[in-house]
């Protein structure tokens, strides 16, 4: 287990990656479930994520450089896009969408990995982010709001408000399905077109996919990300 740096050297996280396959079916038939392998998955990628953030934390600098200057670079461009966005009163949701966008970049950048599975390719993962999403964003709301938050269920026009009441919660209900749907069914198909093409070619045909598919897994994350600021962008405006 070598260290260069003061981080884990990739081998190790790739010795980790290929083993929890195997772990995770032990524990499998212990229990008695069907699949747990996306939530070790899940674990590894909060692992690396804190390992990481560790690490900068440990050697902050004033002029930044590798490691800082990348989250700097990566952070700093979310809180410019929020704060466009929702003013400065987004800086405020920053930690949690920040920590979205990373967490869900890490489990797909898993997925990558030969032998492993990406967690948000489990329809589980992206499920639970999906209602976590719903209920805070809900709950910023209410609470800036309070009882006049139903406002935002009303409508712009007053005499279509019994209307409205009925179709807006609808609406609302299927944004965790909507956001759980787009995550995992994208990811998903990744990998099985990235398995697909392995077989068929194994070198040459699956090298241009992986650089392909880490644009599209950047996307997926950034496109939950912006979903979720949106969402969060119409519980604190005035409602119209």
């Amino acid at each position: 287990m070598g260290f260069s740096g003061g981080l884990p050297h990739p081998l190790l996280y790739m010795d980790m990656l290929k083993s929890i396959g195997h772990w995770g079916s032990k524990v499998e038939h212990m229990l008695g479930v069907q699949s747990i392998n996306h939530v070790l998955y899940m674990w590894l990628a909060m692992v690396i994520l804190l390992s990481l953030g560790m690490v900068v934390r440990s050697r902050l600098q004033l002029v930044p450089g590798g490691m800082q200057n990348l989250f700097e670079t990566i952070i700093g461009g979310l809180e410019d896009f929020v704060v466009a966005n929702l003013g400065q009163e987004g800086r405020q949701f920053m930690p949690l969408l920040c920590t979205i966008f990373l967490f869900i970049l890490t489990m797909n950048y898993i997925g990558l990995v030969p032998g492993c599975d990406a967690p948000t390719a489990n329809i589980n993962t992206p499920a639970a982010m999906a209602i976590i999403v719903f209920v805070f964003y809900h709950f910023v709301g209410a609470r800036k709001w309070g009882f006049k938050y139903i406002k935002h269920f009303m409508g712009p026009v007053g005499f279509l408000a019994p209307l409205m009441l009925i179709l807006e919660p609808i609406s609302h209900c299927a944004r965790p399905l909507s956001l759980t749907l787009r995550l995992f069914g994208n990811i998903r198909g990744e990998e099985i077109v990235l398995i697909l093409m392995f077989f068929l070619a194994p070198v040459f045909g699956s090298l241009p996919m992986y650089f392909l598919f880490i644009l599209a897994k950047t996307i997926q994350a950034f496109i939950f990300f912006m979903l979720t600021m949106l969402y969060l962008q119409g519980s604190i405006e005035h409602a119209h």
